[in-house]
C-alpha cells in the first residue's frame, strides 16, 4: 500500500504554490502535483504585462514577496510599472526555491476517495493517496467558446488561450472578439508582430483606458481574514456593489500603457457590435464575418478574447468524487476554510469566486486563500 500523505495539492499555479508554500511553513509535510505555472508558462503571452503592481505576491507570511525579490535583486519597486511577465514568472519560482516546494511534474488522471482517504492516480502510472487533499484548478478548463464559432474551421480560430505565438499571425488578417484587457493587449501585441490588420469586436462601448487602481482590494482582503464567511455574509447589495466595482475596475477600465500601442493604421474597433455568423466561402477560401452593425469583414483568423466560466464538472479527473460534492451553477459549495461538502477535500482560486468573492480569481487573493485554508487544515489535524 503507497504511504498516506498529510496534504496533497492538485495544481502547481500561483494558488497552489501559495498554498503549498504556507503549510511547509506551518509544518505540513505537503506533496504538489501538477506542470509548474504551466498555464502562465504555455498560454499567456511572454510580451504580456500584468494589471497589478509590485504589492500582489504568494506569501501569507508576507516575507517572500514580490517587493523582497525585487529587493534581493537590486530593482526599485517604483521602476516596475507595469509588471513584465517573464519578471513575476522569476518571483514565482525564487518564492517555490525559498519554500523549499518540490512539484512533480505530472497530471491527476482521476482522483477518488474510499470513504476513509484519497487516491489519486497520475499519468506517470503511480498512485498517491492523501488524508486530506486541496485542489486549485486555475482557469484553463473553463474557457468559454461562442456557438458561432462552431461554424469556423479548427485552424482558423483559437480562443486567446491558445493564441500565444503572434508570430503566427504575421501578415494576417485577424478579428478579435472580446472588448477586455485581453481582447485589446492580444490586439496590440499581433499588430506588433506584423498583422496586416486588426479588428476588434465587442458589445459594449469602448472601455475607458486609464491608471489601474486596485488598492480598494485590500481592505476587501482584511475582511475576508478577519471575519470567517464575511462575504457571504454580506448583504446581497454589497455583494452587488463590490461585483460592480470590480467590474469597472477589472473590464470598463484598461490599462494606459495600451493606448499608443494601439494607436496604429491597421487597427480597428468595432463597438456596440457582435458576430453574427462567419462563414468560409468555397471559392476563395476567405472567411467572410458579418457583424450585427451589417458590417461585413474578411479574414484569415478569429481570436476568441471570450473569457473564462467555471464548471468542474469540466474537469474529469474529478468525476470519481463528484457526486460527493455540492455544486452551485459550476461551483462546488465550500465552507469558510475552503471545504467543499466531502471532508477533507479543498478547492481554491477561481472555483472559489462565488462563496469568497471576485477577487479570488486574481493573484492577490492568493495569500488569503492559503492563510485561511492552512488554519482550518492545522484545526482540523489537531482535531
Amino acid at each position: 500500500m503507497a504511504q498516506e500523505l498529510p496534504l496533497l495539492v492538485i495544481g502547481a499555479g500561483p494558488y497552489g504554490l501559495s498554498l503549498a508554500g504556507h503549510a511547509i511553513e506551518r509544518s505540513i509535510p505537503t506533496t504538489v502535483v501538477g506542470r509548474p505555472m504551466s498555464f502562465w508558462r504555455d498560454h499567456m503571452p511572454a510580451g504580456m504585462f500584468l494589471r497589478s503592481d509590485v504589492d500582489w505576491h504568494l506569501d501569507a507570511a508576507q516575507t517572500h514577496t514580490l517587493r523582497a525579490f525585487l529587493d534581493q535583486r537590486r530593482i526599485r519597486a517604483e521602476e516596475v510599472d507595469p509588471v513584465p511577465i517573464a519578471l513575476f514568472m522569476e518571483y514565482v519560482d525564487w518564492f517555490a526555491r525559498s519554500k523549499n516546494i518540490t512539484v512533480r511534474d505530472a497530471q491527476v488522471r482521476r482522483l477518488t476517495h474510499d470513504g476513509d482517504r484519497f487516491e489519486a492516480e497520475l499519468d506517470s502510472g503511480e498512485t498517491l493517496q492523501a488524508k486530506r487533499v486541496v485542489v486549485a484548478p486555475g482557469i484553463a478548463s473553463f474557457r468559454t467558446v461562442p456557438t458561432w464559432a462552431d461554424t469556423v474551421p479548427a485552424a482558423r480560430v483559437a480562443h486567446t488561450f491558445d493564441a500565444v505565438r503572434f508570430e503566427d499571425y504575421a501578415g494576417q488578417r485577424v478579428l478579435i472578439v472580446g472588448g477586455r484587457q485581453s481582447a485589446y493587449e492580444w490586439a496590440a501585441l499581433i499588430a506588433e508582430h506584423g498583422a496586416a490588420r486588426v479588428d476588434v469586436v465587442h458589445r459594449h462601448e469602448t472601455p475607458r483606458f486609464a491608471q489601474g487602481d486596485w488598492r480598494f482590494v485590500d481592505e476587501l482582503m482584511a475582511n475576508t481574514l478577519a471575519h470567517s464567511g464575511w462575504w457571504r455574509r454580506l448583504p446581497a447589495a454589497e455583494r452587488d456593489s463590490i461585483g460592480r466595482r470590480f467590474w469597472e475596475a477589472g473590464r470598463l477600465t484598461l490599462e494606459h500603457w495600451l493606448v499608443p500601442r494601439l494607436d496604429r493604421p491597421n487597427v480597428h474597433r468595432w463597438r456596440r457590435a457582435a458576430v453574427a455568423e462567419a462563414i468560409e466561402e468555397p471559392a476563395s477560401g476567405e472567411l467572410n464575418v458579418r457583424l450585427s452593425i451589417g458590417l461585413r469583414v474578411a479574414v484569415d483568423r478569429v481570436v476568441l478574447a471570450t473569457g473564462y466560466r467555471a464548471d468542474i464538472a469540466r474537469l474529469p479527473w474529478l468525476e470519481g468524487v463528484l457526486d460527493r460534492v455540492r455544486v452551485s451553477e459550476g461551483f462546488p459549495e465550500l465552507d469558510e476554510g475552503f471545504q467543499t461538502s466531502l471532508p477533507g477535500l479543498y478547492m481554491t482560486g477561481f472555483v472559489a469566486t462565488r462563496d469568497f468573492g471576485p477577487f479570488f480569481g486574481f493573484v492577490r487573493a492568493t495569500p488569503v486563500s492559503s492563510a485561511l485554508i492552512v488554519e482550518d487544515l492545522l484545526r482540523s489535524i489537531g482535531g
